[in-house]
């Protein structure tokens, strides 16, 4: 079944593309919404790996909700959207 999250720190095209291609493999389809913010991506998923994508999501510096970003160092969460925008255009 789609559904669709709320994900912070997603600055630009270059972070959506690093996103997209960091949840492919264990997630399958994701797109991203650049249209809002904060940004929204959807893709197939079950009950059971809700978890597992929230996880992956704060790994890569992108928590799904803003009371998570207390959990990141400020710095540390910049540095890696940094460094995803920077992938991210790097691969597009």
């Amino acid at each position: 079944m789609k559904e669709t999250f709320e994900v912070h720190n997603v600055k630009c095209g270059g972070c959506a593309n690093t996103l997209i291609t960091s949840l492919k493999k264990d997630f399958g389809d994701v797109s991203v919404d650049l249209d809002v913010t904060p940004r929204q991506i959807t893709l197939d998923i079950k009950e059971d790996k809700k978890e597992d994508l929230k996880l992956k999501l704060r790994s890569l510096g992108y928590p799904l909700v803003s009371d998570e970003l207390s959990g990141f160092q400020k710095a540390t969460t910049t540095a890696k959207s940094f460094v995803s925008c920077a992938i991210g255009k790097i691969n597009s």
